[in-house]
């Protein structure tokens, strides 16, 4: 059922702003949309997650998103919101992370149905355009002056800015004439430091083609301390597995302030109004249970790396914060913390028991037997969650967990994850 999806966007606090005659092009009847995304870097971070979730919303109100990867764009690097120029990056570097991004972004959007998405590359027309005639069909429609009033310029006219990015503006409003012409776009989407590029746009399908066009933004996110949204010590918090673990991702959420959690909630998931606004009051009331962390950790993780990665991560995060019983782990959840506590690998040359201190040795939790005795006479030393006695010297083998491990814990917070092959 088509519906305008304005409302539901503005009780998430995700509308920046928009042109004025947008309501009423998404009541008349189901709009294309799309959104680019830049492909200099091998993978979308959660700060792309704002207008993807834009197209998402659009998407379910039976509007028919375009995920616009930028192979062509990012060969130039938009100047907006940096304060130098970009380092160029290579053709073979764009195109590779133009594949990747592509694959993240099938994971959010729907691409059957009467409102199936559509996946672009607007290098396929940048690439094949002739300098001239673009010089004569896009760039005489804007004036120096009306480019240099852009935010994006303005900000960087002391600094400096190259034509080469000082034309970036002219190439994304070109994208938006194109995707008017192949598929019906009237309505582009992204975060509010690109208004003046959406905007030059709608004014190059109206001057062109005399077409019309809108814009919707969406709010860059901060932290409420301030911080950027997404920017952690380790650096920033990517959608690939393989740069952000899914851990290390659940954790992020996890970790959210009390005073962002409703927000992230609202920016982030699916959750219905009315158990978002629980939330809010569970929070006031109860911040310590962080419940509304879990919830949303949850969530933002099933969608990004699967229901199955999800589960995973709630294991580990509450056996190692919650206190949950270490015997309950699945082997996958076993596995998986070995890439995210320290971890080693013994061989037992006996069949009934190995020794406590030999064992806490290998895992470097104490330096030698003389000091492992202390920790144990002062109940120091846990294995697989339990504290060992003074006189518990060795560890039986049928009290290993899933797949053979062991999971050893010096004193609150310094653990090793054993893994015990057989001699």
């Amino acid at each position: 059922m088509l519906t305008s999806p304005l409302e539901e966007l503005a009780w998430r606090q995700l509308i920046a702003q928009h042109t004025e005659g947008l309501p009423e092009m998404l009541e008349r009847g189901a709009v294309s949309a799309y959104c680019g995304f830049d492909p200099t870097a091998p993978s979308l971070h959660v700060g792309n997650l704002v207008p993807i979730m834009g197209l998402v919303h659009l998407q379910r109100a039976g509007h028919r998103p375009i995920a616009l990867v930028g192979g062509g764009t990012g060969l130039i690097g938009d100047p907006s919101g940096k304060a130098s120029e970009r380092p160029l990056a290579s053709t073979e570097t764009v195109s590779a992370n133009a594949a990747l991004l592509r694959s993240q972004l099938e994971r959010f959007l729907d691409f059957s149905g009467p409102s199936a998405a559509r996946m672009r590359d607007n290098a396929d027309w940048l690439t094949r355009l002739r300098a001239v005639d673009f010089m004569r069909d896009v760039g005489k429609h804007f004036t120096v002056n009306y480019m240099m009033a852009k935010e994006s310029v303005k900000t960087r006219l002391e600094e400096g800015i190259s034509y080469t990015e000082f034309s970036y503006m002219l190439l994304q409003a070109y994208d938006y004439l194109e995707l008017y012409r192949r598929e019906g776009a009237t309505l582009q989407i992204g975060g509010s430091d690109q208004w003046g590029n959406i905007t030059a746009g709608m004014e190059l399908i109206r001057r062109s083609d005399g077409g019309d066009a809108h814009a919707l933004t969406l709010p860059l996110v901060t932290t409420a301390s301030g911080t950027k949204f997404g920017k952690t010590e380790a650096g920033a918090v990517w959608l690939d597995a393989s740069l952000t673990s899914s851990y290390k991702f659940y954790q992020f959420w996890i970790n959210a302030d009390d005073r962002d959690v409703g927000r992230y909630q609202r920016f982030f998931t699916l959750l219905p109004r009315t158990e978002i606004e629980a939330w809010d009051k569970e929070v006031a009331e109860q911040p310590e249970r962080r419940e509304a962390q879990r919830v949303l950790a949850k969530e933002v993780t099933t969608r990004v790396h699967g229901a199955a990665a999800a589960r995973v991560c709630e294991e580990m995060s509450d056996l190692l914060f919650g206190g949950a019983d270490a015997r309950t782990l699945s082997e996958a959840a076993l596995v998986a913390l070995g890439s995210e506590i320290p971890f080693v690998e013994v061989v037992a040359t006996t069949d009934g028991a190995l020794d406590a201190l030999d064992l806490f040795i290998a895992a470097r939790l104490i330096a030698s037997k003389g000091a492992g005795r202390r920790l144990l006479e002062q109940g120091g030393l846990y294995a697989n969650g339990a504290r060992l006695a003074s006189s518990d010297r060795t560890i039986p083998l049928d009290s290993l967990l899933e797949g053979g491990h062991l999971l050893l814990r010096k004193g609150t917070r310094e653990y090793c994850l054993v893994a015990v092959r057989r001699g």
